[in-house]
Parts: C-alpha cells; sequence; structure tokens
C-alpha cells in the first residue's frame, strides 16, 4: 500500500494510469516534447534547429518515427519510461559532464593518497563515483528549486522539468529526499572522520543556489562546494587530512571551478542581466580572459604545491605542463560571445581533469620505480 502510494505520488501524471501503458507512455513523451517545442519556438523566433534543440533534449528522434535506441546518457533518459524521464533530467542524468567535474577532485586526492607504488583504492574511486552521481542530481534539484522562476525566463532553462511543471516542487522535494537518503548512504561507508568531514558540506550544497541572487561571485561558492571531494579523498584513504597536500589541492580545484564556470556562465549572460542574476560572466565582462588567465596561474601553482608535499614524481610534473597548456588553450581560443563555442570550452574540462588524475596515478606508481631503483644501488655501493 505504502509503496503504491508513493508511486502514484511521484507520476507526473497518474490521469494516464488507466490507459495501456504503451499508450501512455508514447502519448505523454509526444505530448512533453511538442510543448517544449512551442516553448523553444516562442523563445528563439520562427527559426528551428534540429540539431540544437535534440542538444537541448527538446527534439527526439520518436516523433519521426525513428525508434533506434543509443548508449549515450541522453539516450537512455529518452529510452526510460515517460514517467521516470522528468526525474532523470531533473538530476541531469542526461548530462553527465557537472557529475564528472563534481568526482574528478576528489578522485586526485584518492591518488594523491595512494601508497608509493599502488594503485588507488579502486572500492574507494566506486564509492565516490556513486557519492558524486548522487549528490550532483541533489545539487541540480535544490538548485531548480530555487530557480524555478529564474528558469521560466530563461530560454536555455525553460524546459527544465520543474520549470516545465513536469514535476510540482513537492515532488521534487520527495525526489531530493530520496537522493540524499541514498547519498548518506554512501557516506557511512567512509570512517568516521570522513563522515564528519562530508555532512559539513551539506550547508554549501544547500546555500549554493541563492548566491546568484547576492554576490558577483557564485562561481567562487560553487568552487567551495564542488571542490570539497579533495578534502574527503584523503581523508577516506587515510583517516584524516593532510593539509599540506589537501589545501594547495582543494585551492587549486576552486581556481579550475572559477575558469570553467566562468565560461559556462557566458552561455546566459544575457538572459542573466535581463533577470537580475549575478555571475562572475557579468562581473569580469571583457575583463574575462585576464582574470581566467590569473587563476589558471594561481591553479597550477596550488598543484604544484600539492605535488611537492606529497612527494610526487616526474610524471607527475609533465602531466602538469600539458594540464596548464590545456587551460591556456581553452582561455585564448575560447569566444566568450558564443554560446556553442562556451559550451565546447566548458565540456573539454572533464578531459582536462582526467589528464590530470592520469599523472597522479603514473606519478605514484614511478615512486615505487624510482625506490627500487635507489635500493639496487644502495646494494650495489654495499657489494663494492
Amino acid at each position: 500500500m505504502i509503496s503504491t502510494r508513493l508511486l502514484t505520488l511521484l507520476n507526473p501524471h497518474p490521469v494516464k494510469r488507466s490507459l495501456p501503458l504503451f499508450c501512455s507512455a508514447y502519448f505523454s513523451n509526444l505530448t512533453r516534447h511538442h510543448e517544449n517545442l512551442n516553448i523553444a519556438l516562442c523563445q528563439s523566433g520562427s527559426s528551428f534547429n534540429k540539431a540544437s534543440a535534440h542538444k537541448q533534449g527538446i527534439w527526439s528522434s520518436s516523433l519521426v518515427g525513428n525508434r533506434s535506441f543509443s548508449l549515450t546518457p541522453a539516450g537512455i533518459v529518452n529510452a526510460a519510461p515517460a514517467s521516470f524521464q522528468p526525474y532523470l533530467r531533473l538530476m541531469r542524468l542526461d548530462k553527465p559532464i557537472g557529475t564528472w567535474l563534481l568526482y574528478l577532485p576528489g578522485a586526485w586526492s584518492i591518488g594523491l593518497a595512494a601508497d608509493p607504488g599502488c594503485l588507488p583504492d579502486l572500492r574507494m574511486l566506486a564509492l565516490f563515483g556513486v557519492g558524486a552521481l548522487l549528490m550532483r542530481g541533489a545539487g541540480c534539484t535544490i538548485n531548480d528549486m530555487w530557480d524555478k522562476d529564474f528558469d521560466k525566463k530563461v530560454s536555455r532553462t525553460a524546459t527544465r522539468p520543474i520549470a516545465s511543471g513536469d514535476v510540482t516542487q513537492f515532488q521534487a522535494l520527495v525526489f531530493l529526499g530520496g537522493q540524499l537518503s541514498l547519498a548518506l548512504g554512501v557516506l557511512l561507508c567512509l570512517n568516521y572522520y570522513s563522515i564528519a568531514l562530508g555532512a559539513a558540506s551539506l550547508s554549501l550544497v544547500v546555500t549554493y543556489p541563492l548566491m546568484k541572487r547576492i554576490t558577483y561571485w557564485p562561481q567562487l561558492v560553487l568552487g567551495l562546494t564542488f571542490n570539497w571531494g579533495a578534502l574527503l579523498g584523503w581523508a577516506a584513504v587515510k583517516g584524516s587530512c593532510d593539509w599540506s597536500v589537501c589545501l594547495p589541492l582543494y585551492f587549486s580545484g576552486i581556481m579550475w571551478t572559477l575558469i570553467y564556470d566562468t565560461i559556462y556562465a557566458h552561455q546566459d549572460k544575457d538572459d542573466d542581466f535581463k533577470v537580475g542574476v549575478k555571475s562572475t560572466a557579468l562581473r569580469f565582462g571583457q575583463d574575462t580572459k585576464l582574470w581566467l588567465s590569473g587563476f589558471s596561474v594561481a591553479m597550477s601553482s596550488g598543484l604544484i604545491l600539492a605535488g611537492v608535499n606529497a612527494d610526487q614524481t616526474l610524471p607527475y610534473y609533465c602531466t602538469l605542463s600539458a594540464v596548464t597548456a590545456h587551460l591556456a588553450y581553452q582561455i585564448y581560443t575560447v569566444d566568450i560571445n558564443k554560446p556553442e563555442d562556451c559550451w565546447k570550452k566548458f565540456a573539454s574540462n572533464r578531459n582536462l581533469g582526467l589528464l590530470l588524475f592520469l599523472g597522479i596515478v603514473t606519478g605514484g606508481l614511478w615512486k615505487k620505480r624510482k625506490d627500487d631503483q635507489y635500493e639496487m644501488q644502495l646494494k650495489s655501493i654495499s657489494n663494492k
């Protein structure tokens, strides 16, 4: 009885349960897409670009009879039952870049905490991956609950589930409770120090969406939130933080977030200005590249300090050179007045983060190699 009531509560279209399942799913999906298309056409004029609409999730090939299935995140969401799709889109399961950006600082920290010559703790990496998926979904749900009225006025966000009416505020609250409960289950798999440290980040998760109403630096608060894993990862492996490593890594992550999210914010700067939302994109204006260059230098400096304090080796610093070059390329080539290019540069930061993680892992493995060579040299000297 309880489970039946809960499913009824979460179903955005409960009146359609009397229809056969396949009819309900088809017509619900068709109606939603047509409504979203009408919104998009009203906001963008009479012109319509199918590729752009598909990227935004407002055009589906099923509307023209193509039933092909794709293993991409967006394809998986579109293939899900119609009653589930608004919730999957609410947690941005169709746009995993945010999950990657939340996950990577924790992965860096876990990698730096690995013993010399050893791979990072795979179990811990998996737990942090699940936690990042859940907490990113919870953060997006909170954000959309706070920003419902703003999202309706911005063309890129008008089709989000709460803003478009696919999910009510109460349904979103129930869904949020479920995500946070599962995330708590992941957190309880860690040591007590990490549980306390992880719980301390919840205030940042809840308050971040409000910052765009208060300050032109909401990206700084996002950096404090998204890079908490830089502290948590080391603590989860070692039982406590080594602040000489964790703080420079955390600082570097914050600088990284200021870079990629300022680029991201330039997509919406015109709409943000109209509705009164603040961002670093509006704060920096045409001086954006100068500011981002400064953040890039600060990020690289922090990573060097973290590497030195963690006894990192040559592969780490070689990779760090490539990361710095990647940042320079992003900043030099981005066209802050073209939303498509801003999105492209923003999304490329997943590769940057993975590249740094690779450097951390290979640098850690190189430690063992150097130790073995040193021991062989000592043995050869003693034999003489």
